[in-house]
C-alpha cells in the first residue's frame, strides 16, 4: 500500500507541473484514497486539536497549513492556531500583531524571529497575515531556547532546580517505537555518541512537553476553541511527540494531517495529504555582512562580485535606509527587502565618514 500511496502521489505532483491546479488529494496512511481536502473537513472540524505537520522549509507544506486553517474557517470554526515557531515568553507581542496593535516587523523584532528560528519568514508570513486579518489568535508554544540550551548542556536531571521548574513536571518517556526513531535521526548525524543521544532526547522530549502544555493550557482556558497546531512533522507523526502528551492532560478529538511528501506508513497519521510542490524565489541579497550591536547596522564585509560592491558600498558604511524606509536592526533590514526579487534595483542610503550618501545596487540571489 505505501508504494501505492507513493505512485498515486507521483502522478498528482506529475499533474500539477502540466498547470493543474493543486488538488489536496487525501490518502489514508495505509493507501486509501480519501478523496479531497473538503472531503475531509466535516470529520476535521469535529476535533478539538488538528495537527498539520511540516518540513520546515518546504513552501507547500506551509500552504497546506493555511488552507486547512481557512476552510475550516469559512465552515465556520472558531480557531486558534498553535505555532512551534514562537517561544512562550513572547506571547504578548504575538497578540499585539494579532489585535492590530503592533507591525509586522515589530512583532518580528520583539518574538526574535531571526534570531530563534532562522527559517525564511515568507515561507510563514502568509499564515500569520491571514490569523491577523481574521484575528485568529496564535499561540506560541515553544520553550524558551534558553532553557532548551541548559538542558542540551546538562540533561533534565542536571538542571538548577529553578530551572527544572519551568519544565512540565512528568517527562513522559514510555514510546519505545519514538524513541528509536529519534535514535535513527540522531544516527544520520556526524559525533554521535550515546551521551549525546540522551541529551538529545532530554531536548526533544522537552519541547514536546512544554509544547502539550502550551496547548493543552490554551484549550482549558477557552473551552469553545479548536486549535489548528502546526509544528515539523517529527514532533506529530504517531502521535508521538505533541498528540499522545496533550491527551495525557486533556479528554479532547485529534487529528494527524502529514503531507505525503515521502512513504508512508500505518498509522503515522489519520490523513496524507499531496501538497503542491512550489518553491519561493530566491531571497534577495545585498551582498554585506553586517554588525546590528548597538542600534545601528554596520558593513562590516562586502562579498565579491556583489550589488554591494558594485555600488562601491565599504566596510564601515553604516546602512540608514533602503528605498527610503529608514532601517536599524537586521530585522528591519531582512523586512525592507522581504518584497524584493533578485534583480530588483534598491536606493541604499548610508553614512561614512559622519556624510549622508545613496547608492543604487542591484541585489543578488541566495543559493537554494
Amino acid at each position: 500500500m505505501p508504494v501505492l500511496l507513493l505512485l498515486l502521489a507521483g502522478c498528482m505532483q506529475q499533474s500539477l507541473r502540466h498547470g493543474a491546479p493543486p488538488p489536496y488529494t487525501v490518502f489514508s496512511s495505509d493507501g486509501r484514497l480519501l478523496g479531497t481536502l473538503d472531503d475531509i473537513l466535516p470529520e476535521l472540524a469535529r476535533k478539538r486539536v488538528i495537527y498539520v505537520g511540516e518540513t520546515h522549509s518546504r513552501y507547500g507544506d506551509h500552504l497546506l497549513e493555511l488552507e486547512v486553517i481557512r476552510r475550516l474557517r469559512r465552515r465556520g470554526a472558531d480557531l486558534a492556531i498553535g505555532m512551534e515557531f514562537f517561544q512562550k515568553p513572547f506571547q504578548k507581542w504575538l497578540d499585539a500583531y494579532i489585535e492590530g496593535r503592533v507591525s509586522e516587523t515589530e512583532m518580528l523584532e520583539k518574538t526574535q524571529w531571526f534570531e530563534r528560528w532562522r527559517f525564511d519568514y515568507r515561507l510563514y508570513r502568509p499564515i500569520l497575515r491571514f490569523a491577523r486579518r481574521h484575528r485568529i489568535p496564535v499561540v506560541a508554544l515553544n520553550l524558551p531556547r534558553e532553557l532548551t540550551d541548559e538542558v542540551s548542556r546538562k540533561g533534565i536531571e542536571g538542571l538548577a532546580p529553578a530551572d527544572r521548574a519551568r519544565l512540565p513536571r512528568r517527562i513522559d518517556r514510555s514510546d519505545r517505537a519514538y524513541r528509536k526513531r529519534l535514535h535513527r535521526a540522531f544516527d544520520r548525524h556526524p559525533g554521535k555518541d550515546e551521551k549525546r543521544f540522551e541529551r538529545f532526547l532530554d531536548v526533544q522530549y522537552s519541547w514536546d512537553e512544554g509544547m502539550a502544555q502550551s496547548v493543552s493550557d490554551y484549550l482549558r482556558a477557552h473551552p469553545r476553541k479548536q486549535m489548528v497546531v502546526l509544528a515539523g512533522s517529527g514532533h506529530i507523526a504517531w502521535g508521538s511527540g505533541i498528540p499522545k502528551r496533550v491527551a495525557r492532560r486533556l479528554h479532547a478529538e485529534q487529528a494527524i494531517v502529514l503531507p505525503a511528501d515521502r512513504e508512508a506508513k500505518p498509522g503515522e497519521a489519520d490523513y496524507l495529504v499531496v501538497t503542491e510542490e512550489k518553491r519561493l524565489s530566491p531571497r534577495p541579497l545585498m551582498g554585506v555582512l553586517v554588525d546590528t550591536t548597538g542600534g545601528a547596522i554596520r558593513i562590516t564585509g562586502i562579498t565579491p562580485g556583489s550589488g554591494a560592491e558594485k555600488a562601491g558600498l565599504r566596510k564601515g558604511d553604516r546602512i540608514l535606509a533602503i528605498d527610503g524606509r529608514p532601517v536599524s536592526s537586521y530585522t528591519g533590514l531582512r523586512m525592507a527587502l522581504i518584497d524584493k526579487r533578485p534583480g530588483d534595483r534598491v536606493q541604499v542610503r548610508f553614512s561614512r565618514g559622519g556624510e549622508t550618501l545613496e547608492k543604487s545596487l542591484v541585489l543578488g540571489a541566495s543559493p537554494h
